[in-house]
């Protein structure tokens, strides 16, 4: 044997070849590998929620709580196969090729599934789609808790999250149950029909595998009204949207997904975008508190297990310092004075307000803020390795560290602890006739008679809304309205984004499908708005078009010139 090459040795003594042969004979008969490391037998995890995470933090390393605190997005709609054109995009962001990749190699916690639509405000931040159909999506996120559970933190499951807020914001749409937006909820003003319906919708993300849902909106929308929350809020009286969110907290959680409350402390008050800008809140500490922060002390009161932090310059708490990362907002706000326990979450990191720093030195002062996990960070690597950076050089103290991995993994014991629904209750008539009831109490006349319209209908629509459209055309013919081409009553429909020249001259019944506010520029005799153009919410305006259903809905929000309902009871 050449003097280079010395016999493998066992726990530390040399053998000779022959000694060696018995030994590793003996080794195989007893089902063992002794030239692979044995893994130490870890003691069960024993306890609740909380005593599980303390007891599975304290075997992690600092590579695993590092990991733990991130949730990324990913190209490709299956964990384990993927387009080139979606390798080559999680090469980019991440050095890897397929979402299982991506979390075996930085350890992750969770993962958010993305996807947007041509009305969504959310988009500038959405680089792709990996949210198709239910069963898509209940593969995809199969595959990705089987790549977790290879993880030293596999005991807890994966926090797997999306943006289904409803409305203009909702990433999984075909085959599932749709509710209308959140201005319909608080237009509806029934707290029991918005808790019913979120529970509904719920139970569906959790049959598809989503246990994370960054919904409802805790946002209260002020006068001059921010257009990249719009309808996305359940209103502009905080006490009512308090009770919208109470109610929408307490249906999603029943339904087994965590719901997050956002955008903290407020992004109804601003005209910015946080996607391209940093909003600025102007208003003083006491209309603060009392015109933005009720909604979030109402939902941590409901239980809510998130709270997203907003890129947003709260001047009079912090000035110049975005509340993603601000401690003074993040702790002493919301952890201090509302009292937050919970997993506070970082807004999108790949949006402007967070590009200010490269992604190393953000993810460490987003952590140190006081954020426990950091959502789509533009490089995946460089956050991870800023992460364990900012432990050997001090910047980041391990406590710190620690204490939001704990409040990460005790949320996925919490979340692991309910079986998911079957998928037979995803669409179901059921959860169809919760969404049918909310969307009925929503719709609101803001002008004319309410007794609905007599003879035939011609229904018209804003550039881009021909499925909308046709939806209402067919809704209109199943409520027993004669649907004709042209020289009906025209019904007109407008909604997110459209102008003033997107309105028709002509039109006897124009009705707004988002923010009613573009109504009051409109001549038509008759005013609707639903707020929403889900299929709920056309079924219900076909509802009130016809007749049979009036509309008892009431504008959560002022529109100039116009009141609140023309049908008061």
């Amino acid at each position: 044997m050449p003097r280079s090459v010395r016999p493998a040795g066992i726990a530390g003594v040399r053998l000779r070849p022959l000694a060696l042969a018995a030994v590793l004979a003996l080794a195989a008969a007893c089902g063992a590998d002794p030239s692979t490391p044995q893994k130490k037998e870890e003691p069960a995890l024993t306890g609740g929620p909380a005593e599980r995470a303390a007891q599975l933090v304290a075997r992690l390393s600092d590579e695993d709580l590092a990991g733990q605190v991130l949730m990324p997005y990913a190209y490709g709609s299956s964990a384990t196969e993927v387009s080139p054109g979606s390798a080559a995009g999680n090469q980019k962001l991440a050095g890897v090729d397929t979402p299982a990749e991506m979390v075996a190699e930085y350890h992750l916690g969770g993962l958010i599934l993305v996807g947007f639509s041509a009305d969504d405000p959310t988009s500038k931040n959405q680089t792709t789609t990996n949210v198709d159909s239910p069963q898509q999506v209940l593969d995809l996120t199969t595959g990705l808790q089987k790549a977790a559970a290879k993880l030293p933190a596999g005991a807890a499951p994966m926090l797997v999250g999306t943006d289904q807020e409803y409305g203009v914001v909702t990433r999984l749409r075909d085959g599932v149950t749709t509710l209308p937006s959140a201005m319909a909820f608080g237009a509806a003003g029934d707290p029991r029909l918005t808790e019913d319906a979120w529970r509904a919708a719920g139970s569906e993300l959790a049959a598809v595998g989503i246990n994370v849902d960054f919904a409802p909106v805790a946002d209260v929308l002020g006068g001059d009204g921010s257009a990249v929350i719009g309808s996305r809020s359940y209103g502009s009286d905080p006490k009512k949207v308090a009770e919208q969110v109470s109610g929408a907290v307490r249906g999603l959680q029943d339904g087994g997904v965590a719901a997050t409350l956002k955008h903290f402390p407020g992004h109804g008050h601003t005209t910015g975008d946080s996607h391209t800008d940093l909003p600025q809140l102007r208003q003083d500490r006491a209309t603060l508190d009392a015109g933005d922060l009720p909604p979030f002390s109402a939902g941590i009161a409901a239980g809510a297990k998130l709270v997203m932090s907003g890129h947003l310059d709260v001047r009079a708490i912090d000035p110049g310092t975005p509340a993603t990362f601000s401690r003074k907002v993040l702790t002493d706000v919301l952890r201090g004075q509302l009292g937050f326990k919970g997993v506070v979450v970082t807004d999108g990191m790949n949006m402007a307000p967070a590009e200010k720093w490269p992604p190393g030195e953000a993810a460490v002062r987003a952590l140190n803020a006081g954020n426990d996990l950091l959502l789509m960070p533009p490089d995946l690597k460089a956050a991870y390795d800023g992460i364990l950076g900012g432990l050997r050089d001090g910047s980041l103290p391990r406590e710190r560290l620690v204490d939001a991995a704990t409040r990460v993994l005790t949320l996925k014991f919490e979340l692991g602890s309910k079986p998911a629904p079957a998928m037979s209750i995803v669409g179901s008539a059921a959860h169809a006739a919760a969404a049918d009831r909310l969307a009925a109490a929503a719709v609101t006349q803001l002008r004319g008679n309410c007794q609905g319209i007599s003879g035939p209908v011609t229904v018209t629509a804003a550039k881009g809304r021909d499925s909308t459209r046709a939806t209402l055309v067919e809704a209109l013919k199943a409520a027993g309205v004669e649907v004709v081409d042209s020289g009906g009553t025209e019904v007109h429909l407008i909604g997110y984004g459209d102008e003033r020249a997107d309105l028709s001259k002509t039109a006897a019944v124009t009705v707004a499908m988002d923010t009613p506010n573009l109504l009051a520029q409109s001549k038509s005799p008759s005013l609707l708005a639903t707020y929403s153009s889900s299929r709920a919410s056309m079924r219900a305006l076909a509802g009130v078009l016809a007749g049979k259903t009036p509309p008892s809905g009431s504008a959560p929000i002022d529109v100039p010139g116009l009141p609140r309902t023309a049908c008061a009871a």
